[in-house]
């Protein structure tokens, strides 16, 4: 599992006026149409039925929103950076400001979680954040995802 695999350039995204966890999750929403031709309003559904088993809000301004949605055959990303970061219901309280949305086929079993675990790992790095947050461009945005997995693999 890499991230190049996992997120193409055109599921990265900056966000300037989202003012919510639902207007966040409604964002990823219609990017997932847009990235990978799902329903946007199946996606929504989905992440706010796994959000009301608890937040996947994991500290430091970092939200794994995750669930398995119809229409999917393989584990897909989203990255969106807000900037304006909105309460997520953290575990530490923090507002939000950095969403990696992972999007999995009904029957993915391992294969979320490898992503799940790869995405957390990486987010979890504070210099790795703080690269993400002092970038607008997308196409900035999708290189240090991408280059920080292959300069780990090698």
């Amino acid at each position: 599992m890499n991230f190049a695999k996992l997120l193409p350039s055109k599921g990265v995204k900056v966000l300037a006026s989202t003012s919510s966890k639902k207007r966040l999750l409604v964002e990823l929403g219609d990017m997932a149409e847009q990235a990978y031709g799902v329903d946007a309003a199946t996606v929504v559904e989905a992440l706010l039925a796994r959000e009301a088993l608890g937040p996947t809000g994991v500290g430091h301004g970092v939200a794994l929103p995750h669930a398995r949605i119809d229409g999917i055959n393989e584990v897909r990303g989203l990255f969106a950076l807000l900037e304006k970061p909105v309460d997520f219901g953290a575990v530490d309280r923090q507002p939000v400001d950095i969403a990696f949305c992972l999007l999995a086929p009904q029957d993915a079993g391992v294969e979320h979680l490898k992503a799940l675990a790869l995405v957390s790992r990486t987010l979890r790095d504070t210099s790795i954040c703080v690269k993400l947050r002092a970038n607008r461009s997308p196409d900035t945005l999708h290189t240090i995802l991408t280059e920080v997995q292959d300069s780990k693999a090698a």
